[in-house]
């Protein structure tokens, strides 16, 4: 199994920046893609930006150009480089990955972080 665990989040000026990092853990996975997603109030939770273990990422159009999605596979930890902060990314954030187990096609959550964009 993997256990995700997400840290970084915090309150943040709009125009700031927040790194947010997901420490994975686990014996015997392959994953193939992680990614970030977020809940805002009222809102639907959404995909913010995904990472394949090729390296291939995919953003959603709010965040391009302003979040960085990344890894340190040595370290099994997963990033989001949030900067130029809105008033709309206020969210909680979670970290989710998608691997293989013995076999089995299998997906963990974070319990997720909050971010908190002021003016």
């Amino acid at each position: 199994q993997v256990h995700l665990v997400e840290s970084g989040g915090g309150l943040v000026q709009a125009g700031g920046s927040l790194r947010l990092s997901c420490a994975a853990s686990g014996d015997g996975i392959s994953i193939s893609v992680m990614g970030w997603y977020r809940r805002a109030p009222g809102k639907e939770r959404e995909l913010v930006a995904a990472i394949t273990s090729g390296g291939s990422t995919n953003y959603a159009d709010s965040v391009k150009g302003r979040f960085t999605i990344s890894t340190d596979n040595a370290k099994n930890t997963l990033y989001l480089q949030m900067n130029s902060l809105k008033l709309e990314d206020t969210a909680v954030y979670y970290c989710k990955a998608d691997y293989a187990l013995g076999g089995r096609f299998l997906r963990s959550w974070g319990q997720g972080t909050q971010v908190t964009v002021f003016l």
